[in-house]
């Protein structure tokens, strides 16, 4: 049927399509406020929906950001010294659960390269005696705090890599951002598959023999059940609450607390409350864990 109608129409149906776009976009917005109404206007409309919205909004908001507004502290910085052995390293590879470290030699201002954990893989089903941890090392990529985070993202996409170490105007590491550190910016939060979800019925995770994965809206009576704990809930009702009192004020991603005989991480945490925690525990604690307390925990 469409070989039937002529040249004339197809070409007034192309141009009432652009004339309704143009229509939509007509009031060539001045400002990035009146560009954001238009957005809101279009998700009203229908024509967008709200996940797209907020990307189109979080690229917007990526554009005025620098490096030092998404890095990840120096002092929150997980690194592997060196001249460490594999056997000081690799706890410290699988309880944060990474997959890049920096490498460095005497302090964080000297980073000797990146480490990739799947590069360790090579050397994990034989004798390590000729394991050097400088031959696998990739190189370190150096950007300033003051980089705008957009062209960063260019970067990261065309030069290839996941991860840069970031220095301050004298020179020294000042942190380090990861391409999931901009992307999350732009669509939000970016969970694996070692991050517990939020409305999930399961709020605590076995990561590995010492270690747990427990989200912060976990109620203590909950933890106390699981890992037989004693914590009081009278003045506070979930393990967010008591860890974030226990510091005295709200910490961020990195820092660690101990409890009781629990020492607490901070996984993931915003700017007004803790979403994540990690929970190390002693030997002969985690022993009694597996018994029958937790037979029905799920394996790492």
């Amino acid at each position: 049927m469409n070989e039937d109608q002529p040249p004339s129409s197809q070409t007034h149906a192309k141009k009432g399509w652009l004339d309704r776009l143009s229509h939509f976009f007509g009031g060539e917005p001045q400002n990035r406020q009146e560009l954001v109404d238009v957005i809101q206007d279009a998700e009203e409309r229908a024509l967008i929906d709200q996940d797209t919205k907020e990307m189109i909004k979080g690229v917007l908001q990526v554009s005025d950001l620098k490096v030092r507004d998404l890095m990840i502290p120096r002092s929150q910085m997980i690194t592997i010294e060196k001249n460490q052995s594999v056997e000081a390293f690799l706890p410290i590879v699988i309880d944060s659960a990474h997959s890049r470290f920096p490498v460095i030699d005497r302090d964080k201002d000297h980073i000797e390269g990146i480490l990739l954990a799947k590069d360790l893989l090579a050397f994990g089903f034989g004798n390590d005696a000729d394991f050097k941890l400088e031959q696998i090392l990739r190189p370190a990529v150096v950007v300033p705090e003051s980089k705008r985070v957009d062209v960063l993202l260019k970067e990261f996409r065309s030069d290839r890599y996941h991860m840069a170490i970031v220095v301050d105007e004298y020179g020294g590491v000042s942190g380090l951002i990861t391409i999931e550190d901009v992307l999350e910016a732009i669509v939000g939060d970016i969970e694996d598959e070692t991050d517990l979800e939020e409305d999930n019925d399961v709020h605590i995770r076995r990561v590995s023999r010492q270690v747990w994965a427990v989200a912060a809206l976990t109620p203590i009576e909950e933890f106390n059940a699981h890992f037989k704990a004693t914590f009081s809930d009278q003045e506070y009702d979930t393990v967010g609450g008591l860890v974030s009192h226990a510091f005295g004020h709200l910490p961020e991603r990195g820092e660690t607390i101990e409890l009781s005989g629990f020492e607490f991480k901070v996984v993931n945490a915003d700017t007004r409350r803790l979403v994540q925690l990690q929970v190390r525990i002693g030997d002969s604690e985690s022993d009694s864990e597996n018994g029958t307390a937790n037979e029905d925990a799920p394996a790492a």
